[in-house]
């Protein structure tokens, strides 16, 4: 089931495949001065595409509080207006779904774990 959402002509919100894993590696590592990547990476879920390249994307994560949560990373493409409504879109997605990464922390930290090990081989 492919979701994609358009926002305006040249902004597009879609589910994140494993194809996309490459680019939103690049923008969590430039955005977060890293070397590799980190239980911060989370789990992405929705990314933005802007004129047909990545911008942004929306990843599961274990907050503070040891909750399943969200986080935005973005490159400095997306204006106020397009950063908002994809936290909307985002926040929709998260709650609407019910599968164990969305609510069980204990599963998404091990899937965390898996995939950072994947992306830093």
């Amino acid at each position: 089931m492919e979701t994609t959402v358009q926002l305006q002509k040249h902004l597009q919100i879609s589910e994140v495949y494993i194809r996309d894993m490459v680019e939103l590696k690049k923008i969590f590592l430039q955005t977060s001065n890293a070397k590799t990547v980190t239980d911060n990476f989370g789990i992405p879920f929705l990314m933005v595409k802007k004129n047909g390249n990545i911008i942004a994307f929306a990843s599961l994560i274990i907050n503070k509080k040891g909750q399943n949560d969200f986080v935005i990373y973005e490159k400095s493409d997306l204006n106020t207006e397009e950063k908002e409504k994809f936290i909307f879109q985002a926040s929709r997605y998260f709650k609407r779904n019910n599968s164990g990464n969305y609510r069980d922390p204990l599963q998404l930290k091990t899937t965390i774990e898996r995939m950072i090990n994947w992306l830093n081989i």
